[in-house]
């Protein structure tokens, strides 16, 4: 049976800006200088550059802009740690933000802490407005708390030693679980997206009616296990699986098994936050790309989700359960348990573009530029990771990835037509 929904009250901002900043430092407080300041890939960023752009975040769109005779910390740092906001002007490439050893990391801690203390006592004063962009900030910064860890996986997985961030006892692999069960679903017409309840993005809106034909979602993803079946029955050298864009990829980076995977004394491990271990059967699989989900559905007799038939099925469920990130430490997928789950483990890949829903408008400014101007080449993925901060996710979020991307932690929930 679902769990019944529940929604969490919200924190006083000051309360809950607090608690997200943090956060952000725990998570970062395992890392010397020269960790915090390396860049693996273009798609990944330095955890000192996470650290500091999301205080410039608060202190461009909040303090800046609503705080009369505010003074930037440094007049510097807007060059450098600018994500992708054209309305405010030049930036630091996004796949050199590597070259950035100074500021330090001290440094960007005590930018941090200027930020925060500005913040703090504006706050009583500030306008509705502001008020509505600290809550948006918080949320921006939970993004990157889960963009953080996942980018300082990846870094690690490319140091020869795999350094585990968070050293762990070693687990004792549970029993598989037996073959997943099917929730169906009649079809017809459901409502999609948020509804007003609470915080969300632009993207998640406006809500608006869907038409779902007869169809069944699995009540679990699919499992280190299965994926290994997969692998065994020559799932990356048969083509007629994969989607042409995929079977390219699949022969031109020499693909063959989920991000971290590799045979070691005739077993599969993986590299994990915790260093190597060997692979969990029964734990979702992860770090699999929108190709490799697309094309293992197609080998097991079934397809993604679409976006549509993942919400109205995970609407029953409640967002805040299942395995997501509460603190520090211990950033892993675990076994399912007895019950269906909709949230946390895995970010799951729906067979869905990531377009605008009907009446989508994004708002005016450079905030405008948050979601809308991505709506092009990627495809969404529902219900978070064991990486998403608890509460951050709910039914209608909408996160969207480039099909070849897998550093995430992604994973795979079939559907089948009825």
């Amino acid at each position: 049976m679902p769990l019944p929904v529940t929604h969490a009250r919200p924190l006083p901002l000051a309360a809950r800006f607090s608690d997200v900043r943090a956060l952000s430092l725990a998570l970062a407080a395992p890392l010397s200088d020269a960790d915090a300041t390396a860049q693996s890939m273009a798609d990944a960023s330095p955890a000192k550059w996470h650290l500091a752009h999301t205080s410039w975040f608060f202190e461009t769109f909040v303090l800046r802009d609503h705080v009369p005779g505010y003074a930037l910390h440094d007049a510097r740092f807007p060059f450098l740690f600018n994500s992708y906001y054209e309305a405010e002007g030049r930036r630091h490439a996004r796949d050199r933000r590597g070259m950035v050893t100074r500021p330090t990391l001290d440094e960007v801690r005590a930018y941090r802490a200027h930020v925060d203390a500005a913040l703090m006592a504006a706050l009583p004063d500030l306008p509705d407005a502001a008020c509505a962009l600290i809550e948006l900030g918080c949320h921006h910064e939970e993004q990157h708390q889960e963009l953080l860890v996942t980018d300082i996986l990846h870094l690690f997985g490319e140091n020869p030693l795999e350094p585990a961030l968070w050293p762990a006892a070693r687990k004792v692999p549970v029993a598989m679980p037996g073959a997943p069960g099917w929730i169906e679903h009649a079809g017809g017409i459901v409502e999609i997206g948020h509804d007003g309840d609470g915080f969300a993005f632009d993207c998640e809106g406006p809500r608006h009616p869907a038409l779902l034909t007869p169809h069944a979602i699995a009540d679990r993803t699919v499992t280190n296990g299965e994926w290994a079946a997969f692998i065994d029955d020559g799932g990356y050298a048969e083509p007629r699986h994969w989607l042409a864009d995929g079977w390219a990829w699949v022969k031109a980076d020499g693909i063959a098994a989920p991000l971290y995977w590799e045979r070691q004394d005739g077993g599969w491990t993986r590299f994990g936050l915790d260093g190597r271990r060997a692979i969990d059967p029964a734990a979702p699989v992860t770090h699999v790309s929108f190709y490799e989900a697309d094309a293992y559905a197609s080998w097991a007799g079934a397809r993604l989700p679409t976006e549509f038939e993942w919400e109205a099925a995970a609407a029953a469920y409640d967002p805040r359960a299942g395995n997501q990130m509460d603190a520090a430490g211990a950033v892993e997928p675990r076994p399912a348990g007895s019950a269906p789950a909709f949230f946390g483990d895995v970010w799951e890949w729906t067979g869905s573009a990531y377009r605008p829903y009907p009446g989508f408008r994004a708002v005016e400014g450079a905030v405008g530029e948050y979601n809308g101007k991505f709506m092009s080449g990627q495809f969404v993925l529902r219900g978070g990771s064991c990486a998403t901060p608890r509460g951050h996710a709910r039914a209608s979020y909408r996160n969207f990835f480039y099909p070849h991307q897998r550093w995430q932690f992604t994973g795979v929930r079939l559907a089948k037509d009825l």
